[in-house]
């Protein structure tokens, strides 16, 4: 597998939209930032082709794989809910 830019470039793409995906998917205000959220989403992006490849999923059908990409957006949202959770214990609140 080649690494080029355009490789790069689509990978933050489709790791933005997957990790804006997840964050939809989990009830409630995640106060976390864009690049976190990108991170996650590239992530789970490659979580989850790599699980779809295995199980044999990702080429069962030809175009979108709808069933990877709900791969992917349950993983982001997973992690999504993790991250905003250990971030809501961490915080102090005085009153």
């Amino acid at each position: 597998m080649e690494l080029t830019v355009w490789g790069i470039i689509t990978a933050l793409i489709v790791g933005l939209v997957i990790g804006a995906l997840g964050r939809l998917v989990v009830p409630g205000r995640q106060d976390m930032p864009i690049w976190l959220t990108m991170l996650i989403g590239v992530g789970a992006a490659l979580l989850g082709t790599v699980i779809a490849r295995a199980s044999g999923i990702a080429t069962a059908t030809p175009g979108i794989d709808w069933v990877e990409l709900l791969i992917q957006v349950v993983l982001a949202a997973v992690a999504v809910a993790l991250v905003a959770g250990t971030g809501r214990r961490r915080r102090v609140s005085r009153y």
